[in-house]
């Protein structure tokens, strides 16, 4: 963190805790289908498991970003993460037990995902309450980047603790959501005064807002298009290098490369975003993804691959973090989380549409 913003008692407090939480929920993600096919040895129950808790984001994205702005959004933060903690509990006691069922695990997916439904609007629409409009852009880059070194973590931890027992990255996702719903406990908020209509018209006034402004409505379809590239490529990627023979090692690699380019990418974005006009960090991302795509058909072996994906992920933390904060200086603090409940529901769709657009392109 830059050093101001580490003197920032409350951003601190939540940037680490949910650091910790990022962990936990990759290991679980990766262990959530491992523990089914271990259970069912279906591949069709494992995807289940992992499509309930997307629909359930998709579900209660909208309504969840009128209820964090018509709610207190501490205290949904912290019910969001002892409501996990509590799920997953149940998990790892069940899996002790030798007792778990599909129905329960489904049950817990559907609970996990519905929270981070909510949790997300709440602290979007918190930040500009924690940092100075001119940190903005530091603090939602920062938290990208902790988003990417969580995934990069936790996948790797995943499979090792899978292999330790089953229940083991389920306890780790657990402790980390105690811990991140421990940091909230302490997190200072200013109150807000709400002047609460109808749940149905709140949500409707949000979605009015993003129709009505041009400039939300195009950096949305901005950041729908950048998620469903990114998405479908990289699977696309994966499945070309497959085919050609590359080693399994070496596919893992290349992924992991596109992950260190987020990285990196995401520690730079603040200082990109400073220097660059909106417009030209945002269609950066897009001229270079046009110009570097072309280069997996020639580049040889996964790890010149790699090297492509790291340098197509570089631009894409600036222009995700110039869309969110121009997005939320724009929109008045009572109409917050519902921006942040749309543009979470725009960009779920855009990756649950993903695996089947990149499926449709590698057949031709």
């Amino acid at each position: 963190m830059t050093t101001l913003l580490r003197r920032n008692r409350d951003y601190t407090l939540l940037w680490v805790g949910q650091a910790c939480a990022e962990v936990g929920f990759s290991a679980s993600l990766i262990a959530f289908p491992l523990l089914v096919l271990a259970l069912t040895g279906s591949a069709a129950a494992s995807g289940l498991v992992l499509a309930v808790d997307a629909v359930a984001q998709l579900v209660v994205g909208i309504p969840g970003g009128a209820l964090v702005d018509r709610w207190d959004r501490r205290r949904v933060m912290i019910a969001c993460e002892g409501v996990q903690a509590l799920a997953l509990g149940s998990l790892v006691a069940v899996l002790l037990m030798d007792a778990a069922t599909i129905p329960h695990l489904v049950a817990v997916a559907a609970v996990l995902g519905a929270c981070r439904a909510l949790f997300e609007p709440a602290e979007d629409a918190s930040l500009p309450g924690l940092v100075a409009d001119d940190q903005l852009a530091t603090a939602i880059a920062l938290n990208s980047a902790r988003s990417s070194l969580g995934q990069l973590a936790g996948t790797a931890i995943g499979g090792v603790l899978f292999a330790v027992g089953r229940w083991v990255p389920f306890l780790l996702d657990l402790v980390t959501h105690l811990i991140a719903f421990t940091s909230l406990l302490f997190l200072r908020l200013r109150p807000r005064r709400v002047e609460k209509q109808a749940l149905g018209s709140e949500i409707l006034a949000g979605l009015r807002w993003v129709a009505r402004h041009p400039e939300i409505r195009v950096t949305t379809l901005a950041a729908v298009a950048l998620n469903l590239f990114f998405s479908a490529f990289y699977l696309i990627v994966i499945v070309l290098a497959d085919r050609d023979g590359v080693p399994a090692g070496e596919i893992g690699v290349m992924a992991a490369m596109l992950g260190a380019g987020g990285i990196v990418g995401a520690l730079v974005a603040p200082a990109l975003h400073r220097a660059l006009r909106p417009h030209i960090a945002i269609a950066g991302v897009f001229w270079a993804v046009t110009a570097l795509a072309p280069l997996v058909l020639v580049v040889p072996g996964g790890y010149a691959m790699g090297a492509v994906f790291a340098a197509m992920a570089l631009l894409a933390p600036t222009a995700n973090t110039t869309i969110t904060t121009h997005q939320l200086l724009l929109t008045p603090d009572d109409l917050r989380g519902r921006l942040s409940g749309v543009m979470n529901v725009a960009v779920g769709a855009a990756a649950a549409a993903a695996p089947r657009s990149a499926g449709c392109s590698s057949r031709r």
